[in-house]
């Protein structure tokens, strides 16, 4: 076997596992080591809240955040790929949901509703935003003022330690780091969860969650 063949096998598997974790097939078994509801508790969503899914891909989070606000509630699911909102929207047409309204984002811009947020969770894709000081700006414009910002993301373990730069570049970050920068952009974390357990039952990549609200000001 040559390694041109070799490599290009193995990347062709690693693109396939990380797509894995985002496509609807793969929604019931990614049920089996996520705990959605534990999440929602957290950041304490309740029926009827409007709350905003970023980073959202085919709709994982959205449709548990669908049931978790009831008809009377609403889901604003934003991502950078148009195909992926419209294979939500599909997924949303055939389960008729109604309570989830897609918003194609800018890199470095969700484009949420101002001020009408009560909750916004960002799961696995902060450390994708290059503009994430910017992007922290727009949901705090977003959000009520008693909204919350909800977190999440996976510590890969060869990563601890490392600059900021070089965890993002391998899809990973550091609750540190996010922590501090929710504090340059007006929030006070007040929940963190160090060890939410592994990311696809992998233990060296351990999930954090920073719940945290805006600052009050005088």
């Amino acid at each position: 076997m040559s390694l041109k063949f070799l490599f290009a096998n193995i990347l062709l598997f690693c693109l396939s596992n990380a797509a894995a974790q985002y496509s609807q097939e793969d929604w019931e078994d990614r049920d089996t080591w996520m705990n959605v509801s534990e999440i929602f508790d957290f950041a304490g969503i309740e029926k009827g809240n409007q709350v905003a899914d970023i980073g959202c891909h085919e709709g994982y989070l959205s449709f548990h955040l669908s049931k978790r606000v009831g008809e009377s509630g609403k889901v604003f699911a934003v991502d950078v790929e148009g195909y992926r909102l419209e294979k939500l929207k599909q997924y949303a047409k055939v389960r008729k949901v109604r309570n989830i309204e897609v918003i194609l984002g800018d890199y470095d811009n969700p484009k949420l509703p101002k001020g009408s947020l009560d909750v916004v969770i960002v799961m696995d894709t902060y450390h994708e935003i290059d503009g994430y000081m910017e992007v922290l700006g727009h949901i705090k414009k977003a959000l009520k003022p008693s909204g919350k910002v909800l977190i999440l993301e996976k510590l890969k373990e060869q990563k601890r330690g490392k600059s900021r730069e070089e965890q993002a570049r391998g899809h990973t970050l550091s609750s540190k780091y996010v922590k501090e920068e929710l504090k340059q952009a007006g929030f006070t974390v007040t929940k963190e969860v160090k060890d939410f357990g592994d990311w696809q039952e992998n233990e060296e990549k351990q999930m954090w969650i920073v719940v945290a609200e805006q600052t009050p000001t005088g």
